[in-house]
């Protein structure tokens, strides 16, 4: 650890497989939790590059519990979380209305850090018990397909930087490495990142590692489409931004899309929007969400055939109809 922290001070990279071993002797207990803390601050002064992002990956997936999907080939809906704006479960809204249409979502989760409600608070919120079980998972998926992985179960190795990421208390590298290690590695992807640099570092990545994706991000800082301004979106095409209005969506206030102060205000958010009861704001945000996630599957249909799409799932109750039948399998 002396010599690569020495490298790192004198802005050298590390290769992909030196970022993976480093990454594998964290987890085996090999280094202290001082250089482990010297080490995430010299990533988080100069910027992680994108081969040591898919080293430190390849080192997680390596020590994952394994989920084979692939003959599914799911995506996975997801934001990096920090933005700070304690919205709704937009995402995992997402993943229903996605699913209610008739595509394979992987969902890969845990409990809010930034906010009040993260994707297994409004799971637990509706009796979903958390499985890392290959059958019980084959058997969401073949039923409604959805699938939710709740990461703790799937990611022993990141207990042992825990200790040091709760002392340290700010985001860091393996903040940026939750949306890259969805278990089952699905062959697509929806991104939402809360800022433009960010967005590079994962397009960068995705390209790397062939999968289909879209990273988007709300120019006012939100790691999804908010409808709250104009928007970015890069996919392995192309690189777009867009206002509300083009396509057919009204501005939305930032007040509208706020996830309550408890897990229960955001799951009855979460319910409304699936009940197609949901105010405007609620219910467009996660429509158009959904559209990007149909898109990056279906890179020929241009966007506004994804949002119909997308609309027509959560209007004719099948987005409703898929969580009913997600939420009694899982309970």
């Amino acid at each position: 650890m002396k010599q690569i922290l020495s490298r790192l001070f004198n802005h050298e990279e590390l290769t992909t497989e030196e970022a993976k071993n480093l990454l594998l002797n964290i987890t085996e207990g090999r280094y202290n939790d001082t250089q482990i803390a010297s080490l995430i601050t010299v990533f988080q002064m100069r910027g992680i590059k994108v081969d040591e992002l898919i080293g430190f990956r390849e080192a997680l997936l390596t020590t994952r519990v394994p989920v084979d999907l692939d003959a599914y080939r799911p995506i996975d809906i997801v934001g990096t979380g920090g933005d700070g704006k304690n919205t709704f479960n937009i995402s995992t809204c997402a993943c229903f209305v996605v699913a209610g249409a008739g595509y394979h979502v992987a969902k890969h989760g845990n409990y809010g850090a930034t906010s009040v409600s993260g994707a297994s608070n409004v799971m637990e919120q509706h009796g979903v018990k958390f499985t890392n079980e290959q059958d019980r998972l084959t058997r969401s998926m073949e039923a409604c397909g959805m699938v939710y992985m709740h990461a703790p179960l799937f990611n022993p190795a990141l207990k042992s930087v825990a200790p040091v990421r709760k002392a340290l208390q700010i985001r860091t590298i393996f903040n940026l490495l939750g949306p890259l290690v969805n278990p089952c590695k699905p062959a697509y992807q929806l991104l939402g990142v809360a800022d433009l640099p960010q967005m590079r570092l994962y397009t960068n990545v995705f390209q790397r590692l062939g999968i289909g994706f879209a990273v988007v991000n709300n120019l006012d800082g939100y790691d999804e489409i908010s409808l709250t301004d104009q928007f970015k979106v890069m996919t392995g095409r192309y690189e777009t931004i867009y206002s509300p209005k083009e396509l057919g969506f009204s501005l939305a206030r930032q007040e509208e899309l706020f996830g309550g102060s408890t897990p229960e205000e955001a799951a009855r958010i979460f319910d409304h929007v699936l009940e197609n009861r949901a105010t405007r704001a609620q219910t467009d945000c996660v429509l158009i969400n959904a559209s990007f996630a149909i898109q990056a599957m279906e890179a020929e249909k241009p966007i506004e055939e994804c949002v119909a799409i997308a609309r027509e799932s959560l209007e004719s109750g099948r987005a409703l109809g898929t969580f009913k039948k997600f939420v009694s399998i899982n309970n």
